[in-house]
């Protein structure tokens, strides 16, 4: 194809796309049924793993939860089964063992099937200045937050391939679309669970695999007590996020297979903000909207786990 007939291409594409995005804002997206779909859901023993699980309790599939925090799974499993959930297995898996998630991943294909719906949730926070945090605990949250996304993925996405289908959910953070005073490590974990995800979706793309789709999720902090003692200089714009809303929209995103889900709506336009203004520009908004002291209060929930 020559210069002329790709540009044409491109332009004609770019309107048609426009146009769509732009009709969807405007017409409810129809949701796919998702019946007999074996979702894993990582990080499932608090927080937004087990929101996300109560949600899914109705929609008729089969749960796997996996969690280091054994008495979280049972109590997981235990609101999932009272909200009318019949198939709900649960495993405890170190997702920042890559022999450990291989070995459990093994056991789930084995007992139950292979999974069709992949979230990777799971996530740590150590909320200390980089020169401040141990080596072992940075290791630990590029393990947790990035590096399991991997190992999962080399586990199911096999299967999904090679049906053609399935959907792979990454749950990061508004912390992977820009820096955090006080977050190097979380922003640098974030960041590859993002630019994994989007290389990963690019390569099902490139494959002609347009059955297994993908969602990233990067929201703003969650009320789930991960980032306790944080605040928002401006709650109006930024809130601190509800964890029900959070989990409602991120099943929402995977039911009605949206690729990206910023949330607040906000961020969209300051992230977008950020590539479009000089350098200095963007540090005084970071100032303005109060990235440089987000984490002076910090103080997490003991386990600092998700």
């Amino acid at each position: 194809m020559n210069f002329l007939l790709e540009t044409l291409q491109f332009i004609l594409l770019t309107i048609y796309y426009h146009l769509e995005a732009f009709i969807k804002l405007l017409i409810p997206l129809k949701k796919k049924d998702v019946s007999g779909e074996i979702v894993l859901i990582t990080g499932a023993g608090n927080g937004i793993g087990r929101l996300m699980a109560l949600e899914f309790a109705t929609l008729d599939v089969s749960l796997v939860l996996w969690d280091i925090n054994v008495d979280g799974l049972k109590e997981t499993a235990r609101q999932v089964r009272e909200k009318g959930a019949s198939k709900v297995h649960y495993y405890e898996c170190d997702c920042s063992d890559r022999a450990v998630v291989y070995r459990v991943a093994d056991q789930v294909k084995s007992e139950i099937g292979d999974v069709t719906i992949l979230i990777n949730n799971a996530g740590i926070v150590s909320g200390r200045k980089f020169m401040d945090t141990p080596d072992a605990l940075i290791e630990k949250t590029l393990k947790v937050n990035a590096m399991s996304h991997f190992w999962t993925y080399k586990a199911f996405l096999p299967a999904m391939t090679a049906k053609n289908h399935g959907h792979l959910v990454s749950v990061a953070s508004s912390a992977g679309l820009t820096g955090v005073n006080g977050l190097a490590d979380y922003c640098a974990s974030k960041y590859a669970a993002v630019g994994f995800a989007e290389s990963v979706a690019l390569e099902l793309m490139g494959e002609g695999k347009d059955g297994v789709k993908t969602t990233i999720v990067c929201p703003y902090f969650i009320n789930t007590g991960m980032f306790d003692g944080c605040k928002t200089k401006w709650p109006r714009l930024l809130p601190i996020l509800d964890p029900d809303y959070v989990a409602k929209m991120i099943v929402n995103a995977i039911l009605t297979d949206q690729v990206y889900v910023l949330l607040p709506k906000s961020l969209n336009i300051l992230i977008a903000l950020k590539g479009m203004v000089p350098y200095k520009q963007s540090v005084i908004l970071s100032v303005y909207f109060g990235a440089f002291n987000f984490m002076d209060a910090f103080k997490g929930r003991e386990k600092k786990q998700d």
